[in-house]
């Protein structure tokens, strides 16, 4: 069974880079019927916020992602304690006493030299009497992963095609820090095994970390861990794609600032974020599909380009637009102004970019309205009109009619100071489906009114 995961940390809100990545997995999962973990990273107390936690849910609850299952890597920590063993036993794992500041020395050192700025493995030749003249002095290692550098690092991305790294040009990844914490290498390749993780999708900036989570799941596996029934047999499927950038083509902070609350606060609708991000970055062609199972059907990592994917706010309120147009009147009812029925928001449904915007398009119907001042030859046709408008099932195109051919006005002579004096505005929603809202009464009333 397809099995994909959503792993957020906890400390700070999604940004539309993170819920695209949410998005194309959840759609991998539902594509195949397959299950969608979303797994809460929280291994680092220090940053780890159960308010963004409670969030993250909320905000993957608003956009419709829902997760089959929950995971946290905090309620897990016996499972990396049993890897670490294990690959601590194959000799995988080694203690390493370097500080900080001596780290960062040595990659000065190396790039000043023109060398690739990778640990030198200096720790794998301390003795045990070196290791223990340091723990005695009070300092507690870190652990490094040793990659096998005589062994080829190959795997066929499902975007980027056949990829190839040479160990030996990466650093031995630490996988725990001094204080005992978990880093992420480590900890992500051992979830993936124990919950059957079958597809990893994830950036183009993870390429070299699944370089290195490759061997990793190698050892483990080499090691004994995983061999329990229902974990992975063998490696995920990785894909990778490019990153998003603003319009102007380059990665823009403000990409890092929009969420689901700014979102919300613009009035842009679940169904626009989804049609954008599902499809963008791809092939196919950024449409505003409301129905959510045509863009799973459609979605395909062979249509994903490898140039960065251009995330334009104007696409999105374009998208909103589409969306808000084929809305249901029971989709939105709740947050509709009150006395708005369904023949109310079929009427101004097409002029709205946002639903909140429905309000003000409402009060056409609810009033007051302030008409212009007009001529005293269109205050005449005005009462005219008042006198000829005769009330059946469609009393707009019956007054129109009967006005053409009394009058001889056509076009905008004609319809301009009867919506002008109806609405009080220039343009607007169908006047055929106007006037039936605002009734009979008050239709006579605001002729009467501007024709005075």
């Amino acid at each position: 069974m397809t099995t994909t995961r959503f792993a957020p940390s906890p400390t700070g809100r999604l940004h539309v880079g993170n819920i695209r990545t949410a998005l194309h997995n959840w759609m991998l999962a539902r594509q195949a019927g397959g299950t969608f973990i979303l797994r809460i990273d929280d291994t680092d107390a220090e940053r780890s916020r159960e308010e963004y936690a409670s969030a993250i849910r909320a905000d993957l609850q608003w956009l419709g992602l829902t997760w089959d299952r929950e995971e946290r890597q905090s309620a897990r920590l016996d499972r990396y304690e049993a890897a670490f063993a294990a690959l601590l036993a194959a000799g995988r794992i080694y203690p390493c006493y370097e500080d900080t500041q001596e780290l960062e020395v040595k990659r000065k050192i190396a790039l000043g030299r023109g060398l690739p700025p990778i640990y030198d493995r200096a720790a794998l030749s301390l003795s045990s009497e070196d290791r223990a003249r340091f723990e005695a002095a009070g300092t507690r290692p870190h652990w490094r992963f040793l990659l096998d550098h005589a062994e080829p690092i190959m795997w066929h991305d499902g975007i980027r095609g056949p990829q190839k790294f040479d160990a030996a040009q990466l650093s031995d990844p630490v996988i725990r820090r001094a204080d005992g914490s978990w880093l992420y290498m480590m900890p992500s390749a051992v979830d993936d095994i124990d919950m059957g993780v079958t597809q990893v999708l994830r950036g183009e900036d993870h390429v070299s970390n699944t370089a290195v989570q490759i061997q990793i799941f190698t050892a483990l596996n080499a090691a004994g861990y995983g061999a329990a029934e229902g974990t992975a047999k063998g490696l995920p499927a990785f894909a990778h794609e490019a990153l998003l950038v603003g319009r102007e083509g380059k990665l823009s902070k403000r990409l890092g600032s929009l969420g689901c609350d700014a979102f919300r606060e613009r009035g842009i609708e679940p169904e626009a974020i989804i049609a954008l991000l599902a499809r963008l970055g791809t092939s196919q062609p950024v449409e505003p599909i409301v129905d959510r199972a045509a863009l799973v059907a459609g979605f395909d990592l062979s249509t994903f380009g490898r140039a960065p994917a251009k995330f334009d706010e104007e696409d999105l309120e374009r998208l909103n637009a589409g969306i808000v147009h084929q809305l249901p009147y029971e989709a939105i009812a709740a947050r509709l102004p009150v006395g708005m029925d369904a023949a109310g928001w079929h009427a101004v449904r097409p002029n709205l970019a946002h639903v909140g915007e429905a309000a003000d398009w409402w009060q056409l119907v609810t009033g007051p309205i302030t008409a212009p001042a007009f001529t005293d030859e269109d205050k005449a046709f005005l009462a005219q009109a008042e006198q000829t408008l005769v009330w059946g099932d469609n009393p707009w195109a019956a007054l129109t009619a009967a006005l053409k051919e009394a009058t001889g006005r056509k076009g905008k002579a004609l319809f301009l100071p009867l919506r002008q004096a109806l609405t009080g505005m220039d343009h607007g929603p169908d006047m055929g489906e106007l006037l039936p809202l605002i009734g009979e009464a008050e239709v006579r009333g605001r002729l009467a009114r501007a024709a005075a």
